[in-house]
């Protein structure tokens, strides 16, 4: 049997919540399903200091502000999950939990999601999936001959198993930042990454660059250029990261170009000997669920424009980035975007009742 509503919802973490909030406003018929066991989206998977990088009043998702954390001025991630499965039960949002969509097809009017657990047919489907699902491991030479430990972000859980090592840890952005920053606590580190990194001003956190983000956003719809909204930096300096920079553990290197069996090297034969090396680079979108309906692509990814698929309107993406919208990928940005969504489909179907 096929579970038929106007809206599916894929993906129950922050950006799939924030949609959830904005359809039950507009009386639309939806549903969301996610293939975790519970909620709290990628936050339940990180590692257990990880923390926002802004304080819990602007860390919101619509109609419900984050309660603060008691000692913390930027929220770990537990608080986050916390936050987030109350949300869902304070809005009764239909979250169908251990629902993994594995297809999504065209036909005729309609959108058909196959499931693990049976089909559902909807006018629109809006993707939510996050990224955390897709982590990224940039090819190196000689990484299958390294004897040590390798391990990307999503299956690091703390510094307590590094003690006394010798840890290279790789990555110019945050979560390189902050697990530099408490792994140096207990082990010998080296930092390298492709650029120098950039940190912000010791003042500023999330609130500036998404405000940055948003100045950007409409001096490029006006045609006119951003100034005095670029160059700020990428690394926010939370409390860990500061410790870290003033002790003189926050020093990168520049990228090494292969590994060896004891550790890395650079182009001009100078070496260091590793017992590990943390891949702190990023993640993929997890679109799979999409490919059979063979949408375009533009640099790299899915053609869209705003949250819409140029090839399809009747999918949206939210919460992947900037190219689905400005600061989608974090709290506050996926329920803006999803505001703007929400008000474009019932725009749409406004016009189709007409």
């Amino acid at each position: 049997m096929t579970d038929r509503v106007d809206v599916l919802v894929i993906g129950g973490g922050q950006a799939g919540l924030a949609a959830g909030f904005y359809l039950r406003r507009a009386g639309v018929d939806f549903a969301i399903v996610d293939d975790q066991p519970d909620g709290g989206g990628a936050w339940q998977h990180g590692w257990p200091s990880l923390r926002l990088f802004s304080p819990a009043k602007y860390s919101s998702l619509p109609g419900w502000p984050m309660p603060p954390q008691p000692g913390e001025p930027f929220p770990t991630a537990d608080h986050v999950v916390g936050y987030l499965r109350e949300y869902e039960r304070r809005y009764q949002l239909p979250v169908h939990r251990g629902v993994r969509a594995v297809g999504v097809r065209a036909v005729d009017k309609e959108i058909l999601v196959e499931t693990d657990r049976g089909d559902w047919s909807a006018r629109t489907v809006i993707s939510a999936t996050g990224t955390w699902s897709r982590p990224y491991v940039p090819h190196y030479p000689g990484q299958q001959v390294f004897a040590g430990r390798q391990l990307h972000t999503v299956s690091y859980r703390g510094p307590e198993e590094f003690a006394g090592q010798r840890v290279v840890v790789v990555g110019g952005g945050n979560s390189a930042a902050q697990i530099l920053a408490e792994v140096s606590t207990v082990a010998d580190t080296i930092w390298v990454t492709q650029y120098p990194p950039r940190f912000l001003p010791d003042d500023v956190d999330g609130r500036v660059l998404f405000d940055v983000a948003t100045q950007q956003l409409l001096a490029r719809r006006n045609g006119v250029p951003a100034a005095g909204v670029a160059g700020l930096g990428d690394i926010v300096v939370v409390p860990p990261v500061r410790a870290a920079r003033d002790r003189g553990s926050l020093v990168a290197q520049r990228m090494f170009s292969r590994l060896t069996t004891s550790g890395i090297a650079w182009p001009d034969g100078r070496t260091e000997p590793a017992d590990t090396v943390i891949w702190c680079t990023g993640f993929r979108p997890s679109l799979s669920h999409l490919a059979p309906l063979g949408l375009g692509r533009v640099d790299g990814h899915i053609a869209t424009r705003e949250t819409e698929a140029v090839d399809d309107g009747r999918i949206r993406l939210l919460g992947y980035g900037n190219w689905t919208g400005t600061a989608s990928a974090t709290l506050v940005g996926a329920g803006r975007t999803a505001k703007q969504l929400v008000t474009e489909l019932r725009a749409v179907a406004g016009t189709r009742r007409g």
